[in-house]
């Protein structure tokens, strides 16, 4: 979908390009309950909060409002040049426009209670040919969205999809 960044995502996280270190910066979240809408948009189903209401992360001191989260199936991103079933990203951005987004991938297991308590609303809406959108309720980040990795991948890129930054 997105091609022509200087820095596009998505990208193979190879783990013999990567440089480990040994101390990771904290990204510090404070997550709280915040009414949202699902949204197909075509090319994905995003659940989406109102700027700030659903609470934010931190990191080097900078603070990213909680946005959106949307699902890919498969993952754009591999590792090690896997993909894996699907792909969480969780989209931040802080006060003066930075983004920062959070991709968490899955692998076909267990359900997770955060897909799970809006399944029927995603069904719904996922087959709809125009961009259709449901309440999805009152929806706390802190029990659904699980950051709770002590390692992870950092860098620089673009969006994955439409504005394609």
């Amino acid at each position: 979908m997105c091609s022509n960044g200087t820095m596009q995502s998505p990208i193979d996280l190879f783990d013999l390009r990567v440089q480990a270190v040994s101390q990771l910066e904290k990204i510090r979240k404070s997550y709280k309950p915040s009414t949202a809408t699902l949204k197909n948009r075509g090319h994905d189903i995003m659940l989406k909060w109102r700027s700030g209401a659903a609470g934010f992360i931190e990191i080097n001191r900078t603070r990213y409002l909680l946005q959106q989260c949307h699902w890919h199936s498969p993952s754009e991103h591999t590792v090690n040049g896997r993909r894996f079933d699907l792909e969480l990203h969780i989209v931040h951005q802080s006060r003066t426009g930075q983004i920062a987004v959070i991709g968490i991938m899955y692998r076909i297991g267990m359900s997770d209670s955060f897909l799970s308590a809006m399944a029927s609303r995603i069904r719904a809406i996922a087959n709809s040919t125009k961009q259709e959108r449901t309440v999805a309720g009152v929806v706390d980040p802190r029990r659904r969205i699980r950051i709770s990795s002590k390692q992870y991948y950092k860098y620089i890129g673009s969006l994955t999809v439409p504005p394609c930054t």
